[in-house]
């Protein structure tokens, strides 16, 4: 068994300690992606809304680095700092997936995180197509 470090230029780079996404038996599995501002490591401001955006467009660029896509997804785990936000992150994480006929399974939790964020995402999805690495 094998695996592939993904990484792009499209999505904020990974700390230090982990990946943006790894493909491994024909799965891409994308790291917690929080919602920085592109070019910077700094969470982007306008709420719970703005940010679920954001990481979805994060972990999209990651996918599609990967060959795979928001369509692929199989697993989607998000954490909130509130659920107080619950409807409000989905009305935004919907934005994406309203013309998906096959939802991916989906966990949400309520934790602690760490520069302020609201929010943060990871997934699993399959691959489709070769990986543009």
């Amino acid at each position: 068994m094998s695996k592939t470090v993904i990484f792009t230029k499209n999505a904020p780079p990974a700390p230090p300690y982990a990946s943006q996404g790894i493909i491994c038996n024909g799965m891409i599995h994308c790291s917690g992606s929080l919602a920085f501002e592109p070019g910077t490591m700094k969470v982007i401001s306008g709420g719970i809304k703005a940010e679920t955006r954001q990481i979805i467009k994060n972990l999209e660029a990651v996918l599609e680095a990967g060959g795979s896509s928001l369509a692929d997804l199989v697993k989607v785990n998000v954490f909130i700092a509130s659920m107080d936000d619950f409807k409000a992150m989905n009305e935004a994480y919907d934005e994406f997936f309203a013309d998906i006929p096959q939802k991916p399974c989906r966990t949400c939790v309520a934790v602690q995180l760490a520069l302020g964020a609201k929010v943060e995402i990871d997934c699993v999805a399959l691959v489709r197509s070769r990986a543009r690495l």
